[in-house]
């Protein structure tokens, strides 16, 4: 084995996905850099559909091994796919596990896949997990932490992307609503269309990034740079929160900037952390507040 060389295998190491801003976050606050390789696909690879890409991925993590080096895997790692964590190298260095992100009942299919099917995949990938890798296991929420058993939450930490966030200075507010909205089941299914119609009969600033929402009232500008988008969420004073992770890196921004979350109230009780910056949005006084605020 080659010694103090790691070369880290990830499937996504951009710096305006989700993804490649947990791999780099990852390397940034966990690896020394004059001991590390970073290795990515090619973007324009055919085989970039992020189902396929994990396994890709794992034929170079083999390639690496063979060669003597010490490998790391990190994004794409889901607790629910057992399979990649049996088919890494032994002794990978797992980089943060995600998963548990949460599930509503108004897609029926859906919702039994992510309760039950889910679940099933969940005790298979702990076992694999528990025989293979040795080392500290990172989870990027605690969302998974209730549904492990002891002798893997023993030796897991949790809630790694609220590490070390770093709150930015207060600029002047002049966007009512950012909202990031992506085009998927569980994602549409967490976005309270009732409370932006709500918030439109305010006559409010709402500014939709992402995929086109087709609702009167907003203003949609689409998929920007992440330049763009730091500036307005610099400018705005709420979001809506809109997807299955609570914890997102867009959401995660947004508290960095001090901007207020609506979310809906079964939601709002589970949140542990920076509990201030989220509000219920079934509490009629929020609503009041926001157009008293607006007047």
């Amino acid at each position: 084995m080659k010694k103090n060389k790691i070369i880290f295998w990830t499937c996504d190491y951009s710096n305006c996905t989700g993804e490649g801003s947990l791999a780099r976050k990852f390397i940034r606050e966990f690896i020394s850099k004059d001991k590390i390789q970073i290795k990515t696909l090619n973007s324009y690879n055919i085989f970039n559909f992020k189902y396929i890409k994990p396994f890709i991925i794992i034929i170079n993590c083999w390639k690496s091994y063979f060669k003597g080096y010490k490998v790391g895997y990190i994004n794409y790692l889901p607790l629910w796919n057992f399979l990649i964590f049996l088919l890494l190298p032994p002794k990978t260095i797992l980089g943060p596990i995600t998963g548990g992100a949460l599930y509503t009942k108004k897609n029926i299919f859906n919702f039994l896949v992510r309760k039950f099917i889910f679940f099933i995949f969940y005790k298979i990938s702990e076992l694999i997990i528990n025989i293979r890798f040795k080392n500290e296991i990172i989870f990027s929420t605690d969302l998974l932490k209730e549904k492990l058993f002891e002798k893997l939450k023993k030796r897991s930490k949790f809630n790694f992307v609220l590490q070390n966030i770093k709150f930015k200075k207060k600029k002047k507010k002049n966007i009512d609503f950012l909202i990031y909205f992506r085009k998927h089941d569980n994602k549409l299914a967490f976005l309270n269309i009732k409370f932006l119609e709500k918030l439109i009969k305010l006559r409010l600033k709402i500014i939709i990034v992402g995929d086109y929402l087709h609702v009167s009232g907003v203003k949609n500008i689409g998929y920007v740079a992440r330049e763009k988008i730091t500036n307005l969420q610099s400018r705005a004073r709420y979001t809506i929160y809109s997807g299955e992770n609570i914890f997102s890196f867009f959401i995660l921004e947004c508290i960095s900037n001090h901007i207020k979350i609506f979310i809906n109230k079964e939601n709002f009780t589970k949140i542990k952390k920076f509990k201030k910056f989220f509000i219920n949005m079934n509490d009629p006084r929020e609503i009041k507040k926001l157009e008293y605020n607006k007047h």
